[in-house]
């Protein structure tokens, strides 16, 4: 990383066209949002993975999509400093999906800073530079800093790619990117309280995991202020965040396993071993009915959830039952 320095920044502030986006009221907010929403903590957390040092908290504005959904997924995090524009995301769980999610994102937040009439005109039209973070703190092992590319998920590409995306991915675990962690205490502060959260868990209910957890914390002086505050909110979205990060990886085991078990069969077909590994890309890509019946087997998902991910119609998962 570069070295650590105070640089002189531009004053500029962008209009925000206010262009109506759909709302989805379901949208449950996460302890990482709720904690980075501050504008203290937000600074000292673009600081310490950009190498500043800036003070004034009112620097940065705040331009996250709010109440914008993307296939049930919400913008983190998203503002402007020194003339850039910074996509922050959380994520619990691995997703190499993000840079497509971040394009979706990238867009509406253009649409709102750019005036359509301008693009007309025969002056550039300026724009802030975009830069994607995610920070991710999944059991998933993952190294401290990795990056994710759009590109990677074009079909056929030919060449150098026309269009790409790069996402930084920090691992913000606890034990992982020590310099970030001791440059931004409330993100080395948020690491401890998540992993006390799941080896408590590992032992005990949810519920009991959770509360012992912000107990211990706020004892102990991590988070404290934070944790006393929003301690009723802070229990509910951890019990959520940690329930959703089990179900996404009970729904990922269902999908291999189904994806696995037609590859196999179509594998055996060929009967040969470079069958089988074609054949089991073959049955992940086509497997919709058998990943709906092992989903429907573990009855741990929504009707309505299981035609989402299979791509079946809602019908025809009734039928399957």
């Amino acid at each position: 990383m570069a070295k650590r320095k105070n640089q002189k920044r531009s004053n500029k502030k962008y209009q925000v066209n206010n262009r109506r986006v759909r709302a989805n009221h379901q949208y449950k907010d996460t302890v990482f949002r709720m904690l980075y929403r501050d504008k203290a903590n937000l600074l000292s957390l673009y600081n310490a993975v950009n190498d500043r040092n800036y003070t004034n908290p009112e620097e940065l504005q705040i331009v996250t999509l709010e109440n914008a959904i993307y296939m049930g997924m919400k913008n983190d995090l998203a503002f402007i400093m020194d003339m850039n524009l910074y996509l922050y995301e959380h994520q619990s769980t691995y997703n190499p999906n993000m840079p497509l999610r971040d394009l979706f994102y990238i867009c509406s937040e253009y649409q709102k800073l750019v005036d359509k009439k301008s693009l007309y005109s025969s002056t550039l039209q300026k724009i802030p530079a975009p830069n994607f973070i995610e920070f991710y703190n999944g059991s998933t092992a993952v190294p401290d800093c990795a990056e994710l590319r759009l590109s990677s998920a074009f079909e056929h590409l030919s060449g150098e790619p026309k269009l790409e995306l790069i996402v930084t991915v920090l691992n913000v675990n606890e034990g992982h990117n020590a310099e970030l962690m001791q440059h931004c205490n409330t993100l080395n502060e948020y690491a401890q309280y998540v992993a006390r959260v799941r080896l408590y868990a590992a032992d005990m209910s949810l519920d009991q995991a959770v509360e012992r957890a912000v107990d211990e914390c706020v004892r102990e002086g991590i988070l404290a202020e934070f944790l006393t505050r929003n301690r009723n909110e802070v229990i509910s979205m951890s019990i959520f965040e940690y329930d959703k990060e089990l179900e996404e990886k009970k729904l990922r085991q269902a999908e291999f396993e189904a994806g696995r078990e037609a590859g196999f069969s179509e594998g055996e077909k060929y009967g040969h071993e470079a069958g089988f590994s074609e054949g089991e890309k073959h049955g992940i890509e086509l497997n919709s009915i058998e990943t709906a019946k092992r989903m429907l087997k573990l009855q741990e998902f929504s009707l309505e959830k299981i035609a989402a991910i299979s791509g079946l119609p809602l019908e025809e998962v009734k039928k399957l039952q």
